[in-house]
């Protein structure tokens, strides 16, 4: 995929937007989120194509709310990949190699994301005499 990981312009409108709230919905994102991606995952084990559908769709919904367009597209490709596997009445094991992926990506994206809602938390303070590492 060649999709940017976060597109920064939506993220900060996302943020201007919804103002003081935003950290708690980033929060949400991040409940919601993990629990998507653990949800896609047993779905996968399972070989559960309709399991992929709804879980798929709620992490892409969640993630282009936060400008997140590389996750957002992977969970699209899932969701519809998953929407295909259950017309067809198929097994979707031949997207394993797709949702593995998805974890390490949700967790890199959110990292991004939390990093640029709060760059303070990153920080260490310096000690006495020495200068702080960033």
């Amino acid at each position: 995929m060649d999709e940017i990981l976060v597109d920064w312009d939506e993220f900060r409108a996302t943020r201007a937007q919804l103002g003081a709230a935003f950290v708690r919905i980033l929060g949400y994102f991040r409940e919601d989120g993990t629990k998507s991606v653990a949800a896609i995952e047993e779905a996968m084990r399972a070989r559960d194509a309709g399991g992929l559908v709804m879980p798929a769709h709620t992490l892409k919904s969640e993630a282009r709310q936060f400008g997140a367009e590389r996750l957002g597209a992977l969970a699209e490709d899932i969701e519809m990949f998953g929407r295909h596997c259950v017309e067809a009445q198929i097994s979707p094991e031949e997207y394993l190699p797709r949702v593995v992926t998805l974890r390490p990506l949700f967790e890199e994206t959110l990292e991004a994301l939390e990093r640029e809602a709060n760059p303070l938390v990153q920080r260490r303070p310096a000690t006495f005499g020495r200068a702080a590492s960033y």
